[in-house]
């Protein structure tokens, strides 16, 4: 009888430490991608994906992957600093800046989405788009443009919308939810058979 005791408490004990590490090591990464800004690579040359960006990083991302266009998810802020900040780096490196205001906890609509596809296909490439973290709209539109503008295959494209971004997609837990829904909802209104 100690024994199955002692047992029980050693698996339970051992059951809950893997849950804190995976804990700490989930929320550790979700943290540092905060912290490094949530950069990424959607497709090289075409279009990059970050976390609202800084004077600084928008200089170098314009340096070191040569992008043309910011397409800030945010929508138009004027009454806020990083926006006055964003807009002023993007005309002083001579780059196109473009508003597109999303909401992460609402879904996008299929003429939305169309305003968007058209949006980035007119738009000078290569394009950052950026939202605050860099995980929803962010992850939203990059599988969007992954899929309906470079034509990539609806599974690669929807790994943009994902925990290794920075996304979480729990129905009734995250607020967020509303970005894989919208996907869920565009896939009708593309057609796409997955």
């Amino acid at each position: 009888m100690v024994f199955k005791t002692w047992w029980r408490k050693t698996i339970v004990r051992r059951v809950g430490a893997g849950v804190l590490a995976c804990v700490l090591v989930g929320g550790g990464y979700l943290g540092f991608l905060q912290i490094s800004g949530n950069f990424h690579t959607v497709i090289a040359g075409e279009l990059y994906r970050s976390a609202q960006p800084s004077p600084g990083q928008i200089e170098r991302y314009v340096q070191q992957y040569g992008i043309r266009t910011i397409v800030n998810l945010r929508g138009e802020n004027e009454n806020q600093s990083w926006y006055a900040d964003e807009v002023a780096t993007a005309r002083k490196l001579d780059i196109r800046h473009i508003d597109f205001g999303m909401s992460a906890y609402k879904r996008l609509t299929g003429p939305e989405a169309d305003r968007l596809v058209a949006l980035l296909k007119d738009a000078p490439k290569p394009i950052l788009i950026h939202c605050l973290s860099g995980a929803d709209r962010t992850g939203l539109v990059s599988v969007i443009y992954s899929n309906q503008v470079a034509g990539l295959p609806e599974a690669q494209s929807e790994r943009q919308l994902s925990i290794l971004f920075g996304h979480v997609g729990i129905p009734l837990i995250s607020a967020a939810y509303a970005m894989d829904e919208s996907w869920h909802q565009l896939e009708r209104h593309y057609r796409i058979e997955g």
